[in-house]
């Protein structure tokens, strides 16, 4: 029964179908400030805070529902951030590994509010203040990737001879380090 449980609360936290194309940065803070107010109401609720003392609390007697805890409920956050990341990085708005992406943005969102919770040092938060802590993770997350620029191409390095840079180009540094050290690649 708590195992179907978790299954259905999971089912809030994934990323929503009617996701807007993220095609400007303004447009992914909506979508990452939306996905954080819904994953911060649905899990700092009291009945999912609880779920996760009693997975903590029997992980040894009851390992299985800490798994399940984690393969379905956090999972399916997860998943829904690193959609969203890929999505980004995709439409060129960020760069990055989506999945470490998404692990950032989770840290900046979170913070310390679910230990504190599982401590009871803290209340769940009103409806405002998770909207400030989701728009605030999106704005700092924003600013930490800004918008990747265009590759650009390295001009042509102008030698002497240019066999010598066409082969220093195939050597990695350290045998170029070497070989400079030893006046085989200087002009």
């Amino acid at each position: 029964m708590l195992i179907t449980a978790i299954g259905e609360r999971a089912k809030r936290l994934q990323a929503p179908a009617n996701m807007p194309m993220l095609d400007d940065r303004a447009t992914l803070a909506q979508v990452l400030t939306a996905f954080g107010i819904q994953t911060v109401r649905e899990v700092s609720d009291p009945d999912v805070v609880a779920v996760f003392r009693l997975a903590i609390a029997e992980a040894a007697q009851a390992p299985e529902v800490a798994r399940t805890l984690d393969s379905v409920g956090r999972e399916a956050s997860r998943a829904a951030l690193r959609h969203i990341m890929s999505a980004s990085r995709a439409a060129g708005l960020i760069a990055g590994r989506p999945a470490d992406l998404a692990e950032q943005f989770a840290g900046l969102l979170w913070r310390d509010l679910m230990i504190s919770l599982l401590l009871r040092v803290a209340e769940r938060p009103s409806p405002g203040a998770i909207e400030a802590r989701a728009r605030d993770a999106a704005v700092a997350f924003l600013q930490l990737h800004p918008l990747p620029s265009k590759v650009a191409r390295r001009p042509e390095r102008r030698t002497k001879d240019p066999s010598r840079y066409d082969t220093l180009m195939r050597l990695d540094v350290c045998q170029c380090a070497l070989l400079i050290g030893k006046g085989v690649g200087g002009n």
